[in-house]
């Protein structure tokens, strides 16, 4: 784990809840979309806020999600979703992810989202912000293996 956390500089934990077994008791697949969604949400928590962004009318929508399954999950355990960027264009970039399992210690999943700036005034794509490229810029070599 030690090694996972220091290779990773965004890291959110986790706790797999009971609900999220489906009858093959282990986590449902589509639920790592949501430990995805909640990894990204704190990625623009802690680096640029997305109600920020929100105010000014343009923020990212997801265009494309993706997902590979390594290892099941049970309850109880604890994930740590890492964060990581690449594929940066004037309009769009990729978030990759890894979950690791600490009941395992193993990554049991790695996945992607693609997202597309969207001005929600206008109802179409819009270019990333000067400062939100700049933070992307600064993780895109922490992609997530």
């Amino acid at each position: 784990m030690e090694k996972f956390l220091a290779s990773h500089a965004l890291v959110t934990e986790i706790p797999v809840a009971w609900g999220e077994m489906d009858a093959l008791q282990h986590v449902n697949n589509v639920v790592y979309f949501r430990y995805f969604e909640t990894a990204r949400i704190d990625f623009f928590n802690r680096l640029y806020p997305l109600d920020a962004m929100y105010e000014s009318g343009i923020g990212p929508v997801i265009s494309e999600n993706q997902a590979r399954y390594k290892r099941p999950v049970t309850f109880p355990d604890s994930l740590l979703v890492s964060v990581g960027i690449g594929d940066i264009h004037n309009d769009r970039f990729t978030m990759h992810y890894q979950v690791f399992s600490k009941a395992q210690q193993a990554i049991t999943t790695t996945g992607s989202s693609v997202a597309v700036m969207f001005n929600f005034k206008t109802g179409k794509k819009a270019e990333l912000p000067a400062a939100l490229l700049e933070i992307l810029r600064q993780h895109q070599d922490n992609i997530p293996l």
